[in-house]
């Protein structure tokens, strides 16, 4: 290789050399530009990698959160509903309410796991503090009920009392689903 080079004239061989000079001088400067690059791109995907970690440990506590409530909700249909005539004319008879008249509404299907049960109660003459423990007992049961209609009239002429008009809704797991309640509309 050394034999192109002495075969040159003195003017080409300056010009290698200063070519050669010239190159080197590109590859000293553009190195560390290159390796800062290169580190950059590193600290961009170290980056990335932390965020991604981040995102799966908040994705790790919903998980864990929505299982927490799946598993509440399973405990919760795990307990079958009560006869909702008698659970309320039950409920309201401990609050020292009368309940007057009680009709049952058609069952409304939700989903293919769920039934929803409801009635309507009518309790006249009811002063207003028993009829708030009475709704209190009802969500507080833990039976899968829940209010779904709250209609209170003041009696005209009488102090703390009331016509109130409660409707309540059981809802009931069909027994050919064995998985937990996870699409309840209650």
């Amino acid at each position: 290789m050394a034999g192109p080079i002495l075969q040159m004239n003195e003017r080409e061989r300056k010009l290698v050399g200063v070519l050669g000079t010239v190159g080197a001088l590109l590859l000293i400067c553009a190195l560390p530009f290159g390796i800062d690059l290169y580190i950059r791109s590193l600290r961009a995907d170290n980056d990335e990698l932390r965020q991604a970690l981040a995102g799966v440990q908040d994705a790790r506590s919903r998980i864990r959160e929505g299982q927490t409530r799946k598993g509440l909700v399973a405990a919760r249909y795990a307990q079958k509903a009560p006869v909702l005539a008698g659970f309320l004319e039950q409920t309201a008879r401990a609050q020292k309410l009368e309940v007057t008249e009680s009709s049952p509404l058609p069952d409304v299907p939700h989903g293919k796991r769920f039934v929803e049960h409801a009635t309507n109660v009518h309790l006249k003459k009811a002063g207003m503090l028993p009829v708030a423990k009475f709704l209190e007992a009802i969500e507080r049961s833990g039976y899968p009920v829940s209010l779904t209609r709250l209609n209170i009239r003041k009696r005209a002429g009488e102090a703390d009392s009331y016509d109130v008009e409660v409707g309540v809704s059981a809802f009931e797991r069909v027994e050919g689903s064995s998985s937990p309640a996870g699409s309840a509309k209650p």
